[in-house]
């Protein structure tokens, strides 16, 4: 073998040395190429008790695993030789045009996760043309995440609670500030066990203790945003010094029905979503009220455990009513390939929420813009290798489910 000393021409192209990046958090989010690495960067960053919160579900945590189990079972079926060197991920949902097939979830105590919280979701959803669900439990007020992105795309999910004044004024409030769509969330008549949260005693405000301390400790960028910051509250709410699931039990109205349901749609101006559908049943009784979507999930398994898995529910809930209403779906998703399964498997539109947060947790604003951007790049390159040039193409042909559980004969 004959050898030669290089020469500067060749070696030229090899040694390009990249620029330093000076700022952490953008060293740290451009190492973070999935949603579960900025999961990882978010639990370092995050005490436990607020980050257990977002990542934790009820009693024995089955209805998360399995609703991620699911999405881990689907077989893609590409097809090949097509032209994809453009694909078009936008698409009309609820009478609006949004840019990719998912939007953010409503989540609870959001500046509890990191101190920028929901502005920065609504933010970062508005620069991605995607739309931005504030929930009742939010910390930031209506009126605020309207004003902090003037140009986005705003939802508001409304729990039902037993002081019925209260909740109808939060949702003229919502109306007023310009919120195009109600999420009527439907499966909470009392808090599910979420265990995790139980353990850590975890208290709005925050519970400072000798193990609450010493987990700060090597945190002390959290605990500097959260001390220089407006102390945390619920923006839609009175203070509330007991812990999570005492608040939960005292605001939530178990007798919510139908009927109510009829007249909180008699209410709203906008759009009605109906968020916690989990039977073929209930979705068709929901359409025949005339709702605009309903949004099968199981609250993110934070509620019933051993619920119904929201992705195995799909087809049967697309084949009842998709020809009259939308069909949402979350619980589960933390990648584009999930998303894309979804929309396949007849999903209309898909919510995220964890995967938000953790995105959040990880890097504020641009924490988030990191995990959209991410979602963005997962959802395009699958496509692409599936086949298809626009959601519209994608079919339930494109995935197959792959039974892990099935119900025995009875």
């Amino acid at each position: 073998m004959k050898r030669q000393l290089p020469n500067h021409h060749d070696l030229a192209p090899l040694l390009r040395f990249k620029e330093p990046t000076w700022s952490a958090r953008e060293r740290r989010l451009a190492k973070a190429l999935t949603v579960e690495d900025l999961r990882r960067i978010a639990k370092r960053r995050t005490p436990k008790a607020a980050f257990d919160y977002t990542d934790g579900a009820a009693d024995g945590e089955v209805s998360l695993a399995r609703a991620r189990e699911a999405f881990g079972d689907v077989e893609f079926r590409p097809a090949i030789l097509r032209d994809v060197s453009d694909v078009d991920t936008t698409r009309e949902v609820l009478g609006r045009r949004v840019s990719l097939p998912f939007g953010i979830a409503p989540t609870g105590f959001t500046r509890m996760m990191q101190a920028e919280g929901e502005v920065a979701g609504a933010t970062a959803a508005a620069a991605a043309g995607i739309p931005f669900a504030l929930s009742t439990m939010g910390t930031t007020s209506i009126e605020d995440v309207a004003a902090a992105a003037p140009g986005g795309r705003h939802w508001f999910q409304l729990y039902m609670w037993k002081d019925r004044d209260r909740s109808m004024a939060l949702v003229d409030r919502a109306a007023q500030a310009g919120y195009d769509t109600l999420l009527v969330t439907v499966d909470v008549p009392v808090a599910g066990a979420r265990l995790r949260d139980v353990r850590n005693g975890m208290t709005i405000p925050p519970t400072l203790t000798p193990r609450t301390v010493a987990n700060a400790i090597p945190r002390p960028a959290w605990w500097f945003n959260f001390l220089t910051t407006e102390p945390l509250a619920f923006a839609s709410l009175d203070a509330w010094s007991g812990t999570v699931a005492e608040l939960l039990d005292t605001m939530f109205d178990p007798t919510v029905t139908y009927d109510d349901l009829a007249w909180i749609k008699e209410q709203w101006p906008g759009k009605v979503v109906v968020k916690g559908v989990q039977t073929v049943d209930d979705a068709r009784r929901c359409a025949d009220l005339g709702v605009d979507a309903v949004l099968l999930s199981n609250h993110g398994g934070r509620q019933l455990d051993r619920a119904p898995v929201p992705f195995h529910l799909l087809p049967e809930v697309v084949a009842a009513v998709g020809d009259r209403i939308e069909v949402h779906l979350d619980t589960g998703i933390m990648s584009g390939q999930d998303i894309v399964a979804a929309v396949a498997h007849g999903a209309h539109f898909t919510l995220v929420g964890r995967a938000y947060l953790y995105g959040l947790m990880a890097g504020g604003r641009e924490g988030v813009d990191r995990v959209i951007d991410i979602l963005r790049g997962q959802v395009e390159r699958t496509m692409k290798l599936l086949g298809v040039r626009t959601l519209d193409e994608l079919t339930p042909d494109h995935v197959v489910q792959l039974q892990r559980l099935e119900p025995r004969a009875r």
